[in-house]
C-alpha cells in the first residue's frame, strides 16, 4: 500500500524527470489559482475564465500567462518521455495540446474590462489555438484509451472521464456563460489529474 503512494518509475533518471515534470505542473496551477487575486475587483473566477485572467492590456496578466507556459512545456515533456510507450498519435495530439496552451500565452484574450485597447486578430488567434488545444487533448486521450484497452493497462476510467469533461465543458460554458470560468477551471483540473497520472503511472498492467 506504501508503494502505491509514490511515482512509480523505473530508475533514478526518470524519477528525477516525473519530479521535474510535476514541478512544473505545480507552478503552472499555482500561477492560474493566484491570478484571480491579482484582477480587477470585477472579476469573478466562477465567470470569468483563465483566458480573461491573461487577458490583453492587464498590468498583472503575466502571472496566468505563466500558468499557461509552464502547462504547455510540461505536457511537451511528457510526450517526449512517453514515445517508447504511448502510440504515436498519442505522441502527436499531446504535442499539439502542449504547443496550443504555449500559444494561448503568446496570443491574449481581448480584456472584458470597457475601454482597454485591444487587438481583435490576437483575440482572434487566442480563441483558435484555444480550441485546437482542446481536440488535441481529447484525441490525445482518446488514443491512449484504445491503446490501453489493447494493452490491458490501468487508466481506462480516468481517460473516460477526461474525455466526456473535455467535451462537455465548452457547450457548458457555452450554455451558461455566468459559470464558465467555473467549467473551465473544472476542465483544467481534470487535465492536470490527467497528465500528472501519466507523469507518476505511466505504464500500468491490470492485475488478473
Amino acid at each position: 500500500m506504501l508503494k502505491s503512494m509514490f511515482i512509480v518509475v523505473p530508475d533514478r533518471n526518470q524519477r528525477l524527470k516525473a519530479i521535474s515534470i510535476l514541478a512544473l505542473l505545480l507552478i503552472s496551477v499555482g500561477s492560474l489559482l493566484a491570478a484571480p487575486s491579482f484582477m480587477p475587483e470585477s472579476y469573478s473566477w466562477i465567470s470569468h475564465t483563465t483566458s480573461e485572467s491573461a487577458a490583453q492590456g492587464l498590468k498583472d496578466a503575466w502571472l496566468a500567462r505563466l500558468g499557461f507556459v509552464t502547462f504547455g512545456l510540461a505536457v511537451m515533456w511528457i510526450a517526449s518521455s512517453s514515445r517508447s510507450w504511448w502510440a504515436q498519435g498519442a505522441v502527436w495530439f499531446h504535442n499539439s495540446f502542449g504547443v496550443f496552451m504555449v500559444a494561448t500565452a503568446a496570443f491574449s484574450h481581448s480584456p472584458w474590462l470597457p475601454g482597454v485597447p485591444s487587438d481583435s486578430i490576437e483575440d482572434f488567434l487566442h480563441s483558435f489555438t484555444a480550441t485546437a488545444m482542446g481536440f488535441g487533448f481529447i484525441f490525445g486521450v482518446l488514443i491512449r484509451l484504445l491503446q490501453r484497452r489493447k494493452n490491458n493497462e490501468r487508466g481506462v476510467v480516468l481517460d473516460s472521464i477526461s474525455i466526456a469533461v473535455a467535451t462537455a465543458v465548452p457547450m457548458l460554458m457555452a450554455l451558461v456563460p455566468t459559470m464558465a470560468g467555473l467549467f473551465q477551471r473544472l476542465m483544467f483540473l481534470t487535465a492536470y489529474v490527467w497528465y500528472g497520472k501519466e507523469t507518476c503511472y505511466p505504464s500500468m498492467k491490470v492485475d488478473k
